[in-house]
Formats: C-alpha cells, sequence, structure tokens
C-alpha cells in the first residue's frame, strides 16, 4: 500500500470566520489525493463547530464525491455536562454519533472511534456498542484512538467474537513521543489493524519553529492546552536542531522529515496532519516524495533521539 497522509479538522475549523480557509483547506487537500479527513464530535470551539463547518462545506463541494472520500468522527471527551456527555458509555457514543451524523449531513461516516479507553464502563459494552453501529449501518468501520496494546487485544477479541473487525488504531505517534513501539505496533501487526498516526510534528515542535524562540502565533505561546512554552527545553531545541541539519542534507524540511519517519514503517496506514494555511499542507504532502531512509540516517536519528543534555 502506498503512504498515505489524512486531513485533521480539527480546532482550527470551529470558527465562522475561518470557513473560507477551512473550505479551501479542503479543496486543496482533495486536489492533492487526500481523500481521508477526520474529525470528533467536540472539536471546536464550540463543541461540535468543526463537524457543521465540515457540513456545510460537503455540501457545497463534495457531495458528489462521497463514495471517494474517507470521513472519520470519534466520541470519547467531554461533550455536553453530564455522566453520559463524556467516556464511552453506549449511550453517550449513540447518541453522540447521532449528532455527528446531523451536524455534517451525512448518512454515516466511513470509520467511527472510540477516542480513548473508559476506565468506569466495561470494555465489553463501549467496543459491543461499536459493533452495533456497524449492524446499524452508522459506520462502516470502527476504531479505537490512544488505547494501551493490552486494551487493544482485548477491544479486537471482543469485536472479533461479535463478528466485526477492528479496523484502526488513531495513536499519537511522533519522533519525541514513541509510546506505541512498547507493544502497540506489534499487536497492531498481529491483529492485521491499521494505525494512523496524529501529532506527528509533536504540536509543531517538529516543524523548526521554535529555533529562534517563541513566535507569537504560535501554539505554545497562545494554547497552553497542548504545547506549554516550558515543554520546549534547551534540551529539545537541540535535537531539532540535528534533525533540522539532517532534514536539509535529505533535501526535506524538519516537517517532512518527520511525517516520512513515521511513513517509513509499514505498520503506518497514513499520517495525520492538521495544518491552518494551504502552504502548510502543500509542504506536508512533499513529505511523500521521499520516505525511504539509509540505515546510517536511521541509526542517526536514534543517536540524537536519544542523546541527553549535559551540564
Amino acid at each position: 500500500m502506498l503512504p498515505m497522509i489524512s486531513l485533521g479538522l480539527w480546532h482550527n475549523f470551529g470558527h465562522d470566520d475561518s470557513f473560507s480557509n477551512a473550505r479551501m483547506l479542503l479543496r486543496t487537500a482533495f486536489d492533492h489525493g487526500i481523500t481521508h479527513f477526520d474529525l470528533a464530535n467536540n472539536y471546536g470551539p464550540p463543541y461540535g463547530a468543526a463537524e457543521e463547518n465540515f457540513g456545510r462545506i460537503f455540501q457545497k463541494d463534495f457531495r458528489s464525491y462521497r463514495d471517494e472520500l474517507i470521513i472519520s468522527s470519534k466520541a470519547g471527551w467531554d461533550m455536553w455536562p453530564g455522566p453520559y456527555g463524556n467516556l464511552g458509555s453506549r449511550k453517550y457514543l449513540i447518541a453522540s454519533l447521532d449528532q455527528s451524523l446531523q451536524r455534517m449531513g451525512l448518512d454515516y461516516v466511513d470509520v467511527f472511534y472510540s477516542h480513548r479507553r473508559d476506565p468506569d464502563t466495561p470494555l465489553e459494552e463501549t467496543i459491543g456498542t461499536l459493533h452495533d453501529i456497524v449492524r446499524q449501518g452508522k459506520a462502516l468501520y470502527v476504531g479505537i484512538s490512544q488505547y494501551s496494546a493490552e486494551d487493544t487485544a482485548r477491544a479486537g477479541d471482543i469485536l472479533h467474537g461479535l463478528g466485526t473487525k477492528l479496523f484502526i488504531h488513531q495513536p499519537r505517534y511522533s519522533m519525541f513521543d514513541r509510546w506505541v513501539e512498547d507493544g502497540l505496533m506489534d499487536e497492531l501487526e498481529e491483529q492485521g489493524v491499521g494505525a494512523i498516526a496524529f501529532s506527528p510534528l509533536e504540536q509543531g515542535v517538529l516543524t523548526g519553529k521554535y529555533l529562534q524562540g517563541f513566535p507569537k502565533d504560535s501554539r505554545a505561546v497562545k494554547d497552553g492546552r497542548y504545547l506549554k512554552t516550558d515543554q520546549i527545553t534547551g534540551d529539545v531545541i537541540e535535537k531539532v536542531r540535528k534533525l533540522n541539519a539532517m532534514a536539509q542534507d535529505r533535501g526535506q524540511t524538519m516537517a517532512q522529515m518527520a511525517i516520512a519517519w513515521l511513513l517509513k514503517d509499514e505498520r503506518i496506514t497514513s499520517v495525520l496532519v492538521g495544518v491552518s494555511r494551504t502552504q502548510q499542507l502543500l509542504d506536508n504532502v512533499k513529505a511523500l516524495d521521499n520516505v525511504e531512509f539509509s540505515d546510517d540516517e536511521r541509526r542517526e536519528i536514534e543517536t540524537i533521539l536519544k542523546t541527553e543534555a549535559t551540564s
């Protein structure tokens, strides 16, 4: 299978004043072979706004291309107050998907995910609900996100027993966040389950944008929920500087090399990128031009990533 890039329609798709930009991003993505658009119930702000904007764009530009698109949504994080507006109960998952379909104007999504493991709901209930959603025709396939290797194995077994295949896992994965290598990727390979990596650029750290300090419009400055300035230490910057030099030697940007580094693993089905400008998207797509790494390059990257700062 050829390596793929998918477009995440995250928090930058929620504002009304970004509608025209969002429309341009979707058109550009489609024109460059990106046909997987990834959403979730609470992407905004406010919650649901990204799906509403996508639905408006879909009706205007993409309805005739529905059978060429892979549209996914998720439920598992906070959506509305009360015990049934979060996590993984049957009531929440079904209600959430019904509302997502209504916001987007769709009869079904191609993939519906349990967005995170619910520690309070039996896994049999959460995963059994995914199976029922497929039987109801509201989703063609089901997936999970950020589940441990152990819970992924259990989820796969539950679905297999019900007659539904676990289709895909969406883990956070980047050069700086490699938890999936501790058993999860092996489990997915054993089950024949796809993997689509999100946050491949570590919230912008692996673009090199912080090499000269903190830009005023950067996520670390504007929105500390996902990346805080104190996480970007001197050790991190030094590693990015060395990786950036490697990328230049490969004829790539830092971001392109970070995406390519994930796609070198054939178990990675796709890499999910979130962008705010069309040029960023076009730059990311160019990562597909070179996803091969020599043995020397792989060893050098591992050396850089494992190097600890010295005092």
